[in-house]
């Protein structure tokens, strides 16, 4: 599944780092933090999408502790 989301993230330095750190977690198949355009899109499994989500933010968060999505 692939969904995209408005994000909040201060910096294009941050936004790669998150991008990044996501790419990482368990399920995600792709992620992309547009600084610009303030976007975040998350493609990862069916099943656990949500929870997938959550852990992303979380992850997100502890990078740049400005970063918010909006559900």
């Amino acid at each position: 599944m692939k969904k995209k989301f408005k994000c909040e993230i201060d910096c294009a330095n941050c936004a790669a780092k998150v991008e990044e750190a996501v790419k990482k977690i368990d399920g995600v198949t792709d992620a992309k933090v547009n600084f610009m355009m303030q976007k975040f899109t998350l493609e990862a499994d069916d099943a656990r999408f949500d929870e997938i989500l959550k852990e992303a933010v979380k992850v997100g968060k502890k990078i740049e502790p400005g970063f918010s999505v909006e559900f």
